[in-house]
């Protein structure tokens, strides 16, 4: 079978030997309707005019285009890739890789990146020459399938600043992953969709580091000037996703529009609130909120006019979730239409086991959006009023709120503060610091003040209240016997005094170790909780903690020394 490249030339990737007259049209189209991508008219699928033969892609695959999500369930069922709960979700494993690959990720070094892309531990390198090599043996891969899933869908919920994507996928499952996640064209819109960016998703494909020149079999390989990805080598879905929001991570700055790894939620005022925070800190948690209507819980851009979710789906983690603690999360685990990824069930009885990490700790939910109570109708909201910093911090040294000043807020984002616990392992005593610039560092291709101050613009711009908010342990580490999470009323409870504006009325003190304001007391709250070194039965021991962490934000800091403002430098912390 020939193997035609994607061109380099041409927004939609036209085969060079197509436009000689040399290339052959193989594709098949699969007759199988989608009710909710369907051209009614002509009772077929609704589908793009630009083939993948126009791609460059020979293939004898059947097709199967923009289906819904009942025939993707069916096929994935049909190809044995999960199992349906009891509840109506589809159940499916990952195998080896229960999360992302990130030493197994790389960008292309090219004119188009290499002064573009801040090159480093975080941005691996790839020449162009060992991308050919894998594109080559990726498209020979492809042309081997037997049927691939092909949807086509929008990176973006704001028309003017969204990216069309072109997935091609051989598993139906994930298919209906990224189509669950990313923004789904309405039928009309197929016909003439033109995709921008292609991703090529082969589970199944087996890299080899010296032809390819990446780490091991697994490969996620990104090429902005060519404008296409290749995953390989793990069944992880997330890793489609992820791509996604570092297309636009790399585009959207040089529009003016911020992109956030954060969730986002409108109050009844038309008030937006964002939530930045890694993994664990409760963003897609915090921002779920029966009395609020939710943009999004995971990535969105920050524009003149709009907070607009990147999305169409949520992406939760399952493990330990709590009817009681997150009952609109709790309630999608009995939803035809999720995805469970990871989550133990029983074969016989087909009940799921959300408190299980015997497959992984990371199990987690895909969905779609409207699946929570009261969203939002278009997927986006006004610009911002709030900005909330979530950390989950392992020392019990922060407060649960403090209030922050516009550079004091870009300190932190640079910094995307969170501290864990090293799972269940013997012999950890102390817990473990982990900066993640911008919140979110694994999807930023730029370098980070690029974010920083287009966030510090934004913020002063619109007059932004930004608060930081530690959802971790309080009264001590972690570590220590008896010291527990902050309470989820308690965090709640804060928030909605800040999001409504009253906790700006408060009486504050300032932080003698990091210079934010605290608020001295809150309603409903007790004065202890809010006052991290009084809430310590040893303040003592408080304060060498405290210390501690000061100067891992001073060690870390230092690399965005020379990159930042005099007035950021000066909201900096420095030790003792």
């Amino acid at each position: 079978m020939p193997r035609h490249a994607l061109s380099e030339t041409g927004r939609h990737a036209i085969d060079p030997a197509k436009s000689q007259g040399g290339a052959r049209r193989i594709d098949r189209d699969h007759s199988l309707c989608a009710a909710d991508n369907m051209d009614r008219s002509k009772g077929v699928q609704a589908k793009s005019s630009i083939t993948l033969a126009d791609q460059g892609i020979s293939t004898h695959a059947t097709q199967h285009w923009n289906l819904g999500t009942a025939p993707l369930v069916e096929a994935a069922l049909r190809n044995g890739e999960g199992k349906l709960s009891r509840d109506g979700p589809l159940v499916v494993k990952t195998g080896k890789h229960t999360g992302r690959s990130a030493k197994d990720k790389f960008i292309v070094r090219d004119a188009e990146t290499e002064d573009s892309v801040w090159w480093g531990s975080t941005n691996l390198s790839m020449t162009p020459e060992h991308f050919a090599a894998l594109k080559a043996d990726f498209l020979h891969a492809l042309g081997e399938k037997e049927t691939l899933y092909v949807a086509d869908l929008f990176g973006g919920s704001q028309p003017e600043h969204r990216v069309n994507v072109r997935v091609i996928n051989e598993f139906a499952w994930h298919n209906l992953f990224i189509r669950t996640l990313l923004v789904r064209p309405a039928a009309e819109q197929l016909a003439d969709f033109a995709p921008e960016y292609t991703i090529i998703d082969l589970p199944s494909f087996k890299a080899d580091p010296a032809r390819h020149g990446c780490r091991s079999e697994t490969v996620i390989a990104v090429n902005f000037t060519e404008k296409l990805i290749l995953i390989g080598g793990t069944a992880y879905a997330g890793e489609m996703k992820k791509s996604v929001f570092g297309i636009l991570n790399y585009l959207l700055p040089t529009r003016g529009v911020m992109p956030m790894h954060c969730s986002a939620n409108i109050g009844a005022n038309g008030d937006t609130a964002v939530f930045f925070g890694l993994s664990g800190t409760g963003k897609t948690t915090l921002s779920a909120d029966a009395s609020r209507t939710l943009i999004g819980d995971d990535e969105h851009g920050w524009s003149d006019t709009a907070v607009f979710n990147f999305e169409g789906g949520c992406y939760a983690k399952m493990i330990n979730l709590s009817a009681e603690a997150e009952p609109e999360i709790f309630a999608t685990t009995k939803r035809f239409g999720t995805v469970l990824e990871n989550v133990v069930m029983d074969e016989e009885t087909r009940a799921i086991d959300l408190d299980d990490n015997s497959l992984a700790e990371n199990s987690r939910g895909s969905y779609p959006i409207d699946f929570i109570p009261n969203t939002s109708e278009k997927n986006l909201g006004p610009v911002p009023k709030n900005i909330i910093f979530l950390t989950a911090d392992a020392y019990g040294v922060l407060p649960p709120i403090a209030r922050l000043t516009p550079e004091q807020a870009m300190y932190h984002f640079l910094s995307g503060y969170t501290a864990r616990v090293a799972g269940t392992e013997i012999g950890v005593t102390e817990p473990t610091a982990t900066f993640s610039t911008c919140f979110g560092a694994p999807f930023m291709p730029r370098h980070p003040s690029v974010y920083g101050n287009l966030l510090k613009e934004r913020i002063n711009k619109g007059g932004v209240t930004c608060w930081l908010v530690n959802t971790g342990w309080s009264g001590g580490k972690a570590t220590m016997p008896g010291i527990k999470r902050m309470p989820i009323k308690v965090t709640r409870a804060l928030l909605n005094a800040a999001l409504d504006g009253s906790l700006n009325e408060a009486e504050f003190r300032t932080d003698p170790n990091f210079g934010f304001q605290v608020p001295v007391a809150v309603a409903g709250v007790e004065s202890t909780i809010l006052d991290p070194r009084a809430s310590w039965a040893d303040g003592a021991a408080y304060d060498e903690t405290a210390a501690t962490l000061v100067k891992a934000f001073v060690d870390n800091f230092a690399q965005f020394e020379e990159h930042v403002d005099d007035g950021v430098r000066g909201a900096a912390l420095t030790a003792a």
